[in-house]
């Protein structure tokens, strides 16, 4: 096997790959797997750098996305519907810039295609920074509230507490790594325009990090877009509200694979 990806396959049918995000694993899919599992087969593997994979070389979401497609080849997975949350979704974004026709559909949920502003460049290099001054567990502590929306943090502060426990021992050499490649990402506005088939859109209602007046500018672009704005979620409803993310994710996938 040429892949050096772990990964979790579930379920049978056809294919549907989940991508996690910045500073997760796989495992932050594991409502979305046992529910999508009755009726597709579900890869989840863990990003180079995260969970049970081991760093590959240099980072870019482009390299990531190769990895994706070897993971398709040594699975024998010809065409699939791809889903990336937030940084998972930069790279569900390169893959369909260098390799659409592996794709039927694919999604971001909780995700963007346009690149960073500066603004953003330099909260991003201003995190790197404090990891390397401070370390990963403090910048975990730090960060992982703001992906809650207000009710979540209120109402259910352990579903916080439990992935900051979770992740506080993430490589600090990832994190970094991941951080400059979103940095160097291109726009990817013309890729949603020129998918000729569907794409999916996950908007969190009260999500922090990927303002809902952003989400929604590039909803219009794809030919044939769904759009679901999730009530009650910042930017993990699939922790959050994860029997509407299945519900939504599902009702996807079965348009997707009858249409």
């Amino acid at each position: 096997m040429y892949n050096t990806l772990h990964f979790r396959d579930e379920g049978n049918g056809q294919p549907v790959i989940l991508l996690h995000g910045f500073a997760e694993d796989g495992a932050i899919w594991d409502r979305q797997a046992e529910a999508l599992s009755t009726v597709a087969r579900v890869v989840i593997p863990d990003l180079p750098g995260s969970g049970g994979s081991p760093a590959a070389g240099p980072v870019t979401m482009e390299s990531m996305a190769t990895q994706i497609r070897e993971l398709l080849d040594d699975l024998r997975i010809r065409k699939t519907i791809l889903i990336g949350h937030s940084m998972g979704g930069y790279i569900s974004l390169a893959f369909a810039a260098l390799y659409p026709e592996r794709l039927h559909a694919f999604g971001l949920f909780h995700s963007t295609a346009y690149p960073d502003t500066e603004e953003k460049k330099t909260v991003r290099r201003k995190a790197i920074t404090f990891i390397r001054a401070n370390g990963v567990a403090p910048f975990i502590r730090q960060s992982t509230p703001n992906l809650f929306s207000p009710a979540t943090r209120e109402g259910r502060p352990q579903l916080v507490e439990s992935t900051i426990a979770k992740y506080s021992g993430f490589s600090a050499d990832a994190l970094i790594a991941y951080y400059e490649a979103m940095i160097a990402r291109p726009d990817r506005t013309a890729v949603l325009s020129q998918f000729t088939g569907p794409v999916f859109f996950a908007i969190g209602a009260d999500d922090a990090i990927v303002p809902v007046e952003q989400a929604l500018q590039q909803c219009h672009l794809p030919s044939i877009a769904h759009l679901h704005m999730v009530e009650g979620a910042g930017h993990m409803a699939m922790l959050e509200t994860p029997e509407i993310s299945n519900r939504i994710l599902l009702d996807f996938i079965n348009f997707v694979y009858r249409s």
